[in-house]
C-alpha cells in the first residue's frame, strides 16, 4: 500500500513539472471556452503578455515565478493545471513587461502588472503569487487595494536578506556565463523534491538546449530584480484576506520567509498560514491539493 502511494505521489510530481518544460503553442479551440489564449495588454511605455482562459465571472490574476523561460509558451498546460477553477473564474496569468530595462525591481514589476490590471478592468480581482510573483503580489495589494479582493501568497518573502539570495546568485553566475543546461538543473534541483529531479534530469537537460541568448539576459535582470527586496512595512497596508502558503522543505527561500509573513500578519482575523511538510519550493506545482485550497480560500461556497 505504501509503495503505491509513493508511485502515485512521483507520477503526480511527473506531471507538475511536464506543466514547466510543456512548450506547446497557445491557442484558443473553437467552441472551448476553457481554451487558454495568449495575449497582449499594451500601456504607455510597455507591452505585456498575459494567459486568459476560463468563463466564470469572477477575475483570478496568477503572477508566476522567476523561469528560465517564459511560462507564456505553456498556455495550454497552466489551463489545464487551473480546470478545476474556470467554471467559477476567468484566469489572467501575467508574465513581465516584454521590454526590460536594465535594472528591474519588484515595485516596478508590481507596478507594471497592476497598470496592465487596470487596463483589463480587473478590479477586485482575486490574486495569486508564487514565489518571485507572491513578491510582487504583496506589493500589489498593498499599494492597490481597489484590485484585490482575496490574496494567496506562494513559497515567497517580504524581505530579500544578502544570505537568502545565495541560490539565486548562483542561477545568475550560471546564467551570465552562459551555461544553461546548468542553469537548469540548479533551477530544478532547487525548485524540486529529489525524487523529481532524478526523474526528469535528462528532460532538463533537453529542455536547456532551447535556451537562447535572450532568455539567459532576460533571466538575469529579472533574478537582479529579487535582490535586496524588501517590503516588510508594505504589509500593513493589505486590506483584504491573506493565506500564505510554503513548506518546510523550501531550499530556495526557506519555510522561515513563509513564517516571517504570517508573523507580520498576525493578529488579523483575516490572515491564515498553511505550510506543506514536503513538496520543497515549488508546493504550487506539485502538491496535488494546492488548487482545492486556493479555490475553498477564494470561493468556499464554489469548492464546497
Amino acid at each position: 500500500m505504501q509503495n503505491n502511494r509513493s508511485i502515485r505521489r512521483l507520477l503526480s510530481l511527473a506531471l507538475a513539472l511536464m506543466l514547466l518544460l510543456t512548450l506547446s503553442a497557445a491557442a484558443c479551440a473553437e467552441g472551448n471556452p476553457d481554451a487558454a489564449v495568449v495575449e497582449t495588454v499594451t500601456a504607455e511605455g510597455f507591452t505585456m503578455d498575459y494567459i486568459r482562459f476560463g468563463h466564470g465571472e469572477k477575475p483570478l490574476v496568477i503572477l508566476p515565478g522567476l523561469s528560465v523561460q517564459s511560462v507564456m509558451g505553456s498556455a495550454d498546460a497552466v489551463a489545464d493545471a487551473y480546470q478545476s477553477m474556470t467554471d467559477e473564474y476567468t484566469v489572467y496569468l501575467f508574465d513581465r513587461r516584454k521590454e526590460l530595462p536594465e535594472s528591474y525591481s519588484i515595485f516596478e514589476m508590481a507596478q507594471d502588472t497592476a497598470e496592465a490590471m487596470e487596463i483589463l478592468g480587473l478590479a477586485q480581482a482575486d490574486l495569486f503569487g508564487a514565489s518571485q510573483g507572491g513578491m510582487i503580489a504583496m506589493v500589489i495589494a498593498a499599494e492597490h487595494p481597489e484590485l484585490v479582493h482575496k490574496l494567496v501568497l506562494g513559497s515567497t518573502a517580504a524581505q530579500i536578506e544578502e544570505e537568502d539570495f545565495q541560490t539565486i546568485e548562483n542561477w545568475i553566475e550560471l546564467a551570465k556565463a552562459g551555461d544553461a543546461e546548468g542553469l537548469y538543473l540548479a533551477f530544478g534541483e532547487a525548485l524540486y523534491p529529489p525524487e523529481l529531479f532524478a526523474l526528469y534530469h535528462d528532460a532538463l537537460i533537453a529542455a536547456a538546449e532551447t535556451v537562447t541568448e535572450e532568455d539567459l539576459a532576460r533571466f538575469v535582470v529579472l533574478a537582479e530584480g529579487i535582490r535586496g527586496f524588501e517590503c516588510s512595512a508594505e504589509l500593513e497596508k493589505i486590506q483584504c484576506p491573506v493565506l500564505v502558503i510554503g513548506s518546510m522543505t523550501d531550499q530556495v527561500l526557506g519555510a522561515e520567509a513563509s513564517f516571517r509573513i504570517a508573523e507580520l500578519l498576525s493578529g488579523r482575523e483575516d490572515a491564515e498560514l498553511f505550510m506543506y511538510g514536503a513538496y520543497g519550493h515549488a508546493s504550487y506545482d506539485i502538491a496535488p491539493d494546492y488548487k482545492d485550497r486556493l479555490l475553498d480560500f477564494y470561493a468556499p461556497e464554489a469548492a464546497a
